[in-house]
């Protein structure tokens, strides 16, 4: 019985080792992998980097430690926010949707203008 040939999935050079091993050594592994990853990787990168811009945006209209301010919409994205990217949404008791980018929310009051809030976190 003869043994079939096996070749490294990466750059195709003799794999020697057990029956079950894909790659001839740890580095063609890995940059495998990493190929795989990249387009998935690519696409939340751009999300967080979305998200983390939004966040310093509402950071930087809402004074001190914690509070909430007024800001208009235009604004918002003259500095670059986002409307369609965030974190969660917080509905109150009485229905009123808060958008939140991380600790910072927002509430559309109308179409010009949006309430900034900042959740008070436990420490």
């Amino acid at each position: 019985m003869e043994k079939e040939a096996r070749t490294c999935l990466e750059c195709n050079k003799s794999v020697v080792g057990r029956i079950d091993k894909k790659f001839c050594n740890d580095w063609c592994r890995n940059n495998y992998n990493n190929k795989l990853k990249v387009a998935v990787s690519a696409v939340v990168r751009n999300i967080n980097s979305i998200l983390r811009k939004n966040r310093k945006i509402l950071e930087e209209v809402v004074p001190g430690v914690s509070g909430s301010a007024k800001a208009s919409k235009q604004k918002l994205l003259q500095k670059g926010f986002d409307f369609n990217y965030y974190t969660n949404i917080n509905k109150t008791k009485k229905g009123t949707e808060y958008f939140f980018c991380y600790e910072y929310g927002y509430l559309m009051a109308g179409n010009e203008s949006c309430y900034i809030i900042k959740r008070k976190t436990a420490n």
